[in-house]
């Protein structure tokens, strides 16, 4: 395994990413583990991060680690921390750098091995090295950064000033692999086929012969994770699919169909749509509907476990997108909003969590369900939240405008999947926006509601693009919501990339 430790860098995922398609199994960790939290592992990464080494508050890491023989790799941040800490010298800048630029490569032996002398990569710093540790040496430099790489063959140490997990650093995965292959000797063994015997092996020591609930949604995540423990502890598992009146048209009779009737697994149908929508009554703030949904979530799991009798264990697909974007548990990153999975649980929850996928991401979660067998209308579904239409409803999520955003949300998923474009997107949905505008249909003057088209392709949600869809398409889509659904009567593009906005608009 590789150790990622985070300093707080928005690219911290990123690494996590670029490592595991190398089929290197990575962790990220704090800033600061110990040596025991450490032993485990065959490489350290430090990431990137808004801090400067010598700010009073600045996150520092436990120098023994680079004492410990491991060999480590410092990005950005992480190569200012471990010179200063090594005894080198880390100054401000007299420019700051952010954007492309171009590395010149002093020795290509190791960590630029197989790279071109001259090469792009992407900066984002204010400080530099000023002076070099003991025993490291210059291995490549930029206009503005004369130590823009460094390194220490004999310890295995080595840093960069640019970060290689972005795509504009030309030779990025090539410097990764260096360091996962040449460096830190690792082989490329992690597979889902290795995940998925070590996940049953370690679901089958957890669970014993207890009975576990799995929180169903019916999207991809929660699906895979179903059929997962299902393959590993059979009817112990008790599927229990919430109906919370946030669902999209038909999806409640497809779960029922999908789970019951074709997989065959317990399934514990509950309709709460009355107890959700009465507690979200009014609520217009994001968090708080959010929070409210997770709150709800858990209580209905709570009184379903008691009516099936003992049970232990809750079941859900928390990925790792979700854990990054809501707690800093993980290092100092910045939390952006709560998702219901891992946020907004009551202090007095009963049932102890099972989350196999809480390291993953989504494109490892589909991948995953393939080699399950999992029908492709399941895995290559667009992602839903876990609060469901309330999140994309600005305001309050009142019955009148989740019948709306359900219509309008029909045709979008209809049109784009006709159009061939479905698999190409990472989501496309419609926001329903309590907004209104004057409108003329026939000879009549109208005063309705708008509808934003939100289209984005991504790899991991991490960071997205706004798709450009095809003008054909976006009036196909505009004509039938403002057409056919009573209560729209205009339809907007959102052409917003993330960053700097996010996916959902709540």
């Amino acid at each position: 395994m590789i150790a990622i430790l985070d300093f707080g860098s928005q690219y911290t995922q990123l690494i996590a990413r670029r490592i595991r398609e190398q089929q290197v199994y990575c962790r990220i960790l704090p800033y600061n583990p110990t040596i025991e939290e450490l032993k485990e592992f065959k490489g350290i990464i430090l990431s990137g991060g808004p801090a400067s080494v010598y700010d009073q508050n600045a996150p520092h890491g436990d120098s023994e680690i680079l004492q410990s023989g491991v060999p480590i790799l410092g990005i950005c941040y992480g190569l200012q921390w471990l010179a200063q800490t090594l005894g080198g010298e880390v100054k401000k800048a007299e420019k700051r750098e952010y954007g492309k630029a171009k590395l010149q490569a002093i020795d290509s032996t190791t960590l630029f091995a197989d790279i071109p002398l001259e090469t792009q990569v992407w900066m984002s710093h204010g400080d530099k090295v000023e002076r070099l540790p003991d025993g490291f040496k210059v291995i490549g430099k930029t206009t503005n950064s004369p130590a823009c790489a460094i390194g220490n063959h004999q310890k295995n140490i080595y840093g960069v000033q640019f970060h290689p997990e972005v795509i504009h650093t030309t030779g990025g995965t090539q410097i990764i692999r260096n360091f996962l292959f040449k460096i830190c000797k690792v082989l490329p063994t992690w597979t889902m086929e290795s995940f998925i015997e070590h996940s049953i092996k370690k679901i089958r020591d957890e669970v014993g012969k207890k009975k576990v609930i799995c929180a169903l949604s019916g999207g991809v995540d929660s699906s895979t994770v179903a059929v997962l423990i299902h393959k590993a502890i059979g009817d112990q598992l008790i599927c229990i699919f919430v109906n919370n009146g946030l669902l999209r048209k038909n999806e409640a009779e497809r779960v029922i169909a999908t789970f019951k009737d074709y997989y065959h697994i317990n399934l514990d149908y509950c309709d709460a749509q009355e107890k959700f929508l009465t507690k979200l009554k009014k609520v217009s703030n994001p968090e708080l509907k959010r929070k409210i949904i997770g709150h709800e979530f858990i209580k209905v799991f709570e009184d379903e476990a008691k009516k099936i009798g003992q049970v232990d264990f809750l079941a859900q697909g928390t990925l790792y997108p979700d854990v990054i974007e809501s707690i800093s548990t993980k290092g100092p990153s910045a939390v952006i909003k709560t998702h219901h999975n891992v946020g907004g649980l009551p202090a007095r929850m009963k049932l102890k969590l099972i989350e196999p996928f809480r390291e993953l991401f989504k494109d490892e979660v589909r991948v995953l369900a393939k080699e399950l067998g999992l029908p492709d209308e399941i895995i290559w579904q667009h992602p839903f939240p876990g609060p469901g239409l309330a999140i994309r409803i600005i305001g309050a999520a009142s019955p009148k405008r989740l019948n709306i955003l359900r219509e309008a949300d029909w045709i979008i998923d209809e049109e784009t999947k006709k159009s061939g474009l479905y698999r190409s997107l990472w989501q496309c949905f419609g926001v329903f926006l309590p907004v209104k505008t004057v409108g003329v249909m026939g000879d009549e003057r109208t005063y309705e509601n708008v509808i934003a088209l939100r289209a984005v392709t991504s790899s991991d949600a991490m960071t997205a693009d706004w798709a450009q869809l095809p003008h054909s398409l976006l009036s196909k889509i505009s004509n039938r919501i403002v057409n056919e659904v009573k209560g729209i009567n205009r339809v907007v593009f959102d052409i917003t990339s993330k960053p700097p906005g996010t996916i959902e608009w709540e």
